[in-house]
């Protein structure tokens, strides 16, 4: 497919512009298994959460039900006029065990992807979205020298279980987050505070399967699209300062730079390759860019944060956010960082998809005023002649949010877990009529320009 470049128009109404965007730009949600299938007893986040590690020590239970359910979501979904949605396959129901293979579980997921193409809707398939079957957690997981061809031997599988249902595959989902939360930060399994060593050594582990993974799809099938989802903070020094400036640096090259440095280059950054084995391979391993975008974090160099290699990150009170974690904001809502992500990669060549983007919002007051000014980020860069091809929102019905439980409610459609009811958010109608007109009218503009609009602040 040629790059989406030519057919943007800019129109103006009055004070407002029209954004439009091109005939073919794809409309998605994005969602990821363990959030809403429920039930999958045999991974290292069911562990996790029966442990209590959870911190709002919720369990996952059943989800959004989408093991026996899931065709009522992809139902909401087609009646929103989406084009894509984003899923994930849970590799523990897959193989639940080393060389054993679920043929139950690989027939509901062939009915979950054929449910979507008789709706209309292109899946995008993700292969590691956080989580891994106990055999293989217990194994050291990414941390394990097997690891990389064991995750091959599994996309092999999916290839041919899958492959003529979809063509578009995703990897893995924000290996940066996956080594940061679990090895320094603690709040995903294993977790182990301040342990970069393992942190570089898992990130590498994920790049060389990823590797081993991209080819092994194009040698099963040769017209496959294969990228992975790379997670996207904007930093910024929390003052104009040499340390505070100068940790920023240190942060964004750790978190937002090394698996990208991996797959353009080969390598980490000096001396982080010192740790990370060879991983020559990986370079040019992917035919498109999925981005993750949410937050900005202001950063300031402090003593106390050792763990975290002296970087204190936090959110200004001031800024716009969602609603809080247990413990911490979720971060400054920042439509910029949509410009700030997409002019990064850019340089790399290749399509570019927003694959997760979204606001924890359970009142809906900030969602519309986040799709409205997104919406205007992506027009903008298409009109540049960005190669952006598609927005996947996150996510369709509230779901399971790792860490925060059922705390954080990312949902176009709310939900109650006990009684599997949901109900539309304004946002989901605004959504709508943003993907009937594929873009922005001045009249849509301005009805959703109310008051809760602006209440951007968390309250």
């Amino acid at each position: 497919m040629p790059p989406i470049t030519s057919d943007h128009s800019v129109l103006t109404s009055g004070s407002q512009t029209e954004v439009k965007l091109p005939a073919r730009f794809l409309w998605g949600v994005s969602t990821a298994a363990h959030q809403v299938e429920g039930g999958n007893l045999n991974n290292q986040w069911w562990a996790w959460e029966a442990a209590g590690r959870v911190k709002s020590k919720d369990c996952c239970g059943n989800a959004c039900n989408w093991w026996l359910q899931a065709e009522r979501d992809f139902d909401l979904a087609r009646d929103l006029g989406l084009n894509a949605m984003r899923l994930s396959l849970e590799w523990s129901r897959i193989e639940p065990r080393q060389n054993v293979w679920d043929t139950a579980a690989i027939h509901r997921y062939r009915q979950m992807l054929q449910g979507l193409r008789e709706r209309g809707i292109r899946p995008f398939v993700t292969l590691h979205h956080f989580t891994n079957p106990l055999w293989f957690e217990h194994k050291g997981a990414f941390l394990d020298f097997e690891a990389p061809q064991l995750f091959e031997r599994f996309t092999r599988r999916v290839i041919s279980e899958f492959g003529d249902l979809c063509e578009d595959w995703v990897t893995f989902n924000e290996p940066n987050v996956y080594a940061a939360l679990g090895y320094v930060v603690g709040e995903f399994p294993p977790g182990k505070r301040g342990d970069f060593v393992s942190a570089i050594r898992a990130l590498s582990g994920m790049g060389r399967a990823h590797a081993l993974a991209y080819r092994a799809i194009h040698e099963l099938q040769p017209s496959a699209q294969v990228g992975w989802a790379h997670n996207y903070v904007v930093f910024h020094p929390a003052a104009d300062s040499k340390l505070d400036r100068g940790i920023v640096r240190l942060v964004h090259e750790l978190f937002n730079e090394s698996f990208l440095r991996l797959v353009d280059r080969g390598s980490l950054a000096f001396p982080l390759h010192l740790l990370d084995g060879d991983t020559g391979n990986v370079q040019g391993t992917y035919d498109f860019v999925g981005l993750n975008v949410y937050s900005r974090f202001r950063v300031a160099f402090d003593l106390n944060f050792a763990s975290q290699l002296f970087a204190r990150i936090f959110v200004s009170e001031d800024a716009p956010q969602g609603d809080k974690g247990v413990e911490n904001p979720y971060g400054e809502v920042y439509p910029a960082a949509i410009r700030a992500a997409v002019e990064r990669v850019a340089p790399l060549g290749k399509p570019i998809y927003i694959l997760e983007n979204g606001v924890p919002d359970a009142a809906d007051r900030i969602r519309p005023w986040l799709l409205m000014n997104v919406l205007r980020e992506i027009h903008s860069l298409v009109a540049e002649n960005h190669d952006l091809r598609g927005y996947f929102h996150w996510t369709l019905t509230d779901n399971f949010e790792w860490s925060e439980g059922w705390g954080l409610r990312f949902g176009l459609f709310s939900l109650d877990p006990t009684t599997q009811e949901r109900k539309p958010r304004r946002s989901a109608e605004l959504y709508k009529r943003i993907v009937q007109q594929n873009g922005l009218s001045p009249d849509l503009a301005r009805e959703y320009e109310h008051p809760l609009a602006h209440a951007t602040r968390n309250s």
